[in-house]
């Protein structure tokens, strides 16, 4: 599905531009598949192959020198030694797109990126598929709640795989891999209770001390968890907007999950009328439509800062964007029906902001966008990142 991924053209400009390119990104969003077809010239090695890696870690220098100019380095991280002996290669050869790096485990890589290779190196990252690559593939559903459901993971479309199957899989290979790797959990029960009860909290502000109440936890160890999450590409936090304002504003992040596939497994909804009357489906609507300008962020290499807004009186706005062109402020809801009220918290943070100009927006559950005088209106299914 090589035509479908839209961080194909950044990708293939930043090579021309740098020695080394990273790609990092959950497990099974489709990494080595898209490497392997868009840098087809390249030699391709895995890192998580025994031999291969024993090589690499025994004689970096000799492991280096049996390939050509042109290489992927698939999950890289599991060989720390490698980036410094990559440094020296690079800066001797000077040959931009010289090599590929990849890996599942954020923290690693850009831990052993930020020691050796900094400022030598484009760093990208590829989710499961965003709404422009599922519509250009005819992947999308046309309901919102299956969508969600379904979620965005490339191996239940190009496999036919069916979501309950996909998700209890993925968990299971994530606990055993990831987990494991980055941290000594002694009770894997425990840690899926603990996923369990943050899948619970999707789009809702983290309460640290709540969670690890709950999850029979000390909170350092919660904490320690979150980042496993996070490292991992499972959860990432939305911090609160960071200008100072005269009104109290909210200082605690939000939880959010990249893929509401997963979260909806969780909590064992598999059918869109269970979705519709759920209690979650106001959250998770939201927690769909903000992990999807994330990724439309990363593939489209945008670079733009989000953040959300909420002040003590309970006034919010559910997604800041601050782009070269302005902020953009926009408000998430689940429902078909628009209405006024669902303007009024983009009506405060606008009076707020003042004299700066800001860019209203409206993300629902409809299916008709709209082109209003002071908001525009986006349908579920729309791509409208670009401001």
């Amino acid at each position: 599905m090589l035509q479908s991924r839209t961080i194909k053209e950044a990708m293939l400009l930043q090579a021309k531009k740098y020695p080394i390119l990273a790609l990092t990104g959950p497990r099974q969003s489709g990494k080595t598949t898209f490497l392997i077809e868009l840098f087809e010239d390249y030699d391709y090695v895995s890192l998580e192959d025994i031999d291969t890696r024993t090589f690499a870690e025994n004689d970096p220098r000799g492991f280096l020198n049996q390939y050509n100019n042109k290489v992927i380095f698939d999950e890289v991280q599991q060989v720390p030694s490698l980036f410094s002996y990559l440094q020296t290669k690079m800066d001797k050869d000077k040959i931009m797109g010289q090599y590929i790096l990849s890996g599942s485990q954020n923290f690693l890589l850009i831990q052993n990126i930020s020691q050796s290779l900094a400022g030598r190196i484009a760093l990208f990252q590829l989710f499961p598929f965003d709404i422009i690559e599922m519509k250009q593939a005819n992947l999308l559903a046309p309901d919102a709640a299956q969508v969600l459901i379904n979620g965005f993971y490339p191996a239940i479309y190009d496999r036919n795989i069916e979501q309950k199957v996909f998700y209890s899989n993925y968990i299971k290979t994530y606990l055993e891999k990831d987990v494991s790797l980055l941290m000594n959990v002694h009770d894997i029960r425990k840690f899926r209770n603990f996923l369990l009860l943050c899948a619970g909290r999707a789009a809702q502000l983290l309460n640290l001390s709540e969670l690890a109440r709950d999850a029979n936890i000390s909170q350092p160890t919660a904490k320690a968890w979150l980042g496993v999450l996070e490292s991992s590409y499972i959860t990432f936090q939305l911090q609160p907007y960071h200008k100072n304002f005269n009104k109290r504003v909210m200082k605690s992040p939000k939880l959010f999950f990249y893929d509401t596939g997963l979260v909806c497994h969780l909590l064992r909804i598999n059918k869109p009328e269970t979705l519709q009357q759920s209690k979650h489906f106001g959250n998770l609507f939201e927690n769909f439509a903000l992990a999807e300008r994330i990724k439309q962020n990363a593939h489209l290499y945008l670079h733009h800062d989000f953040s959300f807004f909420r002040d003590s009186e309970g006034k919010e706005v559910d997604l800041i964007t601050e782009t070269d062109n302005g902020i953009i402020a926009t408000e998430i809801k689940a429902t078909k029906t628009i209405t006024q009220k669902l303007f009024s918290g983009l009506n405060f943070f606008e009076n707020l902001m003042k004299p700066e100009k800001i860019k209203k927006e409206l993300i629902y559950g409809g299916d008709e966008g709209q082109k209003r005088t002071d908001f525009d209106v986006f349908a579920w299914n729309e791509t409208n990142i670009k401001p």
